[in-house]
């Protein structure tokens, strides 16, 4: 049996407002608290926001997606992180 989500017992606490507990509607609000606080969301200035976007659609991806992309990149290119190897029978689609 599936648990209903936060956003979903919230809004369902914001339509019975007046039939809910003081102490049921803590919880609601510090669960929501808690999850928006671990979101990760990463916020940029407006011209980045917009070069985000668009790479993000030209690779075919998320926003986020494309976020872990570069920074993986980045940090491989700057050896924070070991390179992947390519196979030698790998297909590079003429790129190497």
């Amino acid at each position: 049996m599936n648990s209903p989500d936060t956003a979903t017992l919230l809004e369902d606490a914001a339509d019975r407002i007046a039939d809910i507990s003081r102490a049921d509607l803590q919880i609601m609000l510090r669960r929501a608290a808690l999850r928006l606080r671990n979101a990760g969301a990463v916020s940029v200035e407006d011209d980045v926001e917009e070069a985000l976007r668009d790479l993000a659609g030209e690779l075919g991806k998320t926003r986020n997606d494309t976020i872990r992309f570069i920074v993986r990149e980045w940090m491989e290119t700057n050896t924070y992180l070991p390179v992947h190897d390519l196979d030698e029978d790998g297909d590079v689609d003429g790129n190497a």
